[in-house]
């Protein structure tokens, strides 16, 4: 109490230098996150996938608004969708591998089939397939096996539902007859989000997509936030809607770019807020299984931007969209191994950390944990790297893996870092500098 009120005072003198009202001023410090917010914070690399019915025709998750494709049409493409090959114990297992924490899989995505066992319509992959299996629930059974999170995106956008009424910015070639009753489909969307949280377990989170479709509508997030987080109290809520993170969501998302950045149009503008960040990319160019698609990147590209991502303070959402038969590309295959095994030495500089004390630079970034700073030197050809001043004293400063010693120089204009022959890997040279 004796804090609080000390506090106030505090805020009462500041108001008379600077006029401003104590209890309309934002307070400096942010509100205390849940255990469910500082373990998402800490996990840091979680595994994207994107997978239904539009897999079969091998040309991305778009496919039915990009082809103008009726709904009488897109229908067909159901019946051969038969995910045979299909292997949960090793999606898991191969996440697992490559230092994955928790998995976020479309339950439907924007062309409203659902990849579970949903009662409120039959356009589902167990009503319509010939596969007649839930994929969903037999994915988070091995998530809870192998101890992993599940989270769920779910589309609030749907060019197939008849009351997704009046139609947004997309979905104008479905061929579905005008009229329906918009409340009805935000019913139908709730029902399908209480089936998800009530039959599959404990649940990461809510991952929603589709927002900006119709920004001018009425929602109803506060009743729909609030069920989520009356079902699973734990569960957290994020929406990739390119916004001001709204009341009730949890984490905040950046699609295709780090936090701040704007190298997309849709995220032009948007604000980067105190709730716990991702941001989520392809190993591609596609999120959904595309078949012409061989843009990889590189093992050292998605290393670099899941180090960069943790130097803005933000975890990595690393997408992969499997076949209609159920396999992964090999290409994805290979890149996840290598990521795991790049993690599985210098993973201690990434799980746990946050954004460091100096700003990310051409260079590289920095990371932090407790009186830890660790140095991510990505793009550098010298010997020695100039650091502004740190503001604490450096007790010892070495390489990540070898231990062999960097020599510190302190001056006026900075901190001189000056790296050992040693330090030659071409991936990122990560000095470990312990400071108080």
């Amino acid at each position: 109490m004796m804090r609080k009120v000390l506090l106030f005072l505090l805020l009462s003198l500041l108001s008379a230098f600077c006029g401003l009202d104590p209890l309309r001023a934002e307070s400096p410090v942010p509100p205390a996150e849940t255990p469910q917010q500082e373990w998402f914070r800490a996990a840091k690399f979680g595994m994207f996938i994107h997978w239904g019915v539009y897999s079969v025709l091998g040309d991305g998750e778009w496919v039915m608004n990009n082809r103008g494709i009726p709904v009488s049409e897109y229908e067909k493409l159901a019946p051969q969708f038969n995910p045979a090959a299909y292997d949960p114990a090793a999606w898991v297992a191969l996440a697992k591998a490559a230092g994955i924490k928790y998995i976020t899989i479309t339950s439907k995505h924007h062309d409203g089939f659902a990849m579970f066992a949903t009662k409120q319509s039959d356009w589902n992959i167990v009503d319509r397939t010939p596969y007649k299996k839930d994929p969903l629930k037999m994915l988070a059974d091995e998530c809870q096996k192998q101890g992993i999170k599940l989270f769920f995106y779910h589309s609030q956008l749907d060019w197939h539902h008849p009351d997704y009424f009046p139609l947004g910015g997309t979905g104008h070639t479905e061929g579905r007859p005008p009229g329906g009753d918009w409340y009805k489909y935000l019913d139908y969307m709730d029902a399908q989000l209480t089936e998800l949280l009530t039959n599959y377990g404990p649940i990461g989170g809510i991952w929603f997509d589709g927002w900006w479709d119709k920004p001018k509508a009425d929602w109803r997030l506060e009743k729909t936030y609030g069920l989520i987080h009356r079902l699973q109290p734990t569960a957290l809520i994020g929406s990739n809607h390119h916004q001001k993170p709204f009341p009730g969501e949890d984490f905040q998302m950046f699609e295709k770019d780090l936090p701040g950045h704007a190298t997309q149009e849709f995220n032009v503008g948007q604000e980067v807020g105190s709730l716990p960040r991702e941001t989520c990319d392809t190993i591609n160019d596609s999120w959904g299984y595309n078949k012409n698609d061989i843009q990889f990147k590189s093992p050292t590209q998605l290393i670099h931007y899941l180090v960069r991502a943790a130097g803005y303070d933000s975890n990595f959402l690393l997408n992969v969209g499997p076949m209609p038969s159920g396999k992964l590309q090999p290409e994805f295959v290979e890149r996840l191994t290598a990521l795991g095994a790049w993690l599985a030495k210098n993973g201690e500089s990434i799980y746990g950390t946050r954004g460091g004390p100096i700003s990310p630079r051409p260079w590289g970034v920095t990371t932090r944990k407790e009186n830890t700073i660790y140095v991510h030197i990505l793009d550098w050809q010298d010997r020695a790297l100039l650091l502004p001043k740190l503001g604490k004293q450096i007790e010892s400063a070495a390489m990540l893996g070898t231990g062999d010693k960097v020599e510190v120089v302190e001056a006026d204009y900075g901190t001189v870092l000056k790296l050992p022959a040693s330090a030659r890997d071409p991936v990122d040279n990560i000095v470990v500098l312990m400071v108080r």
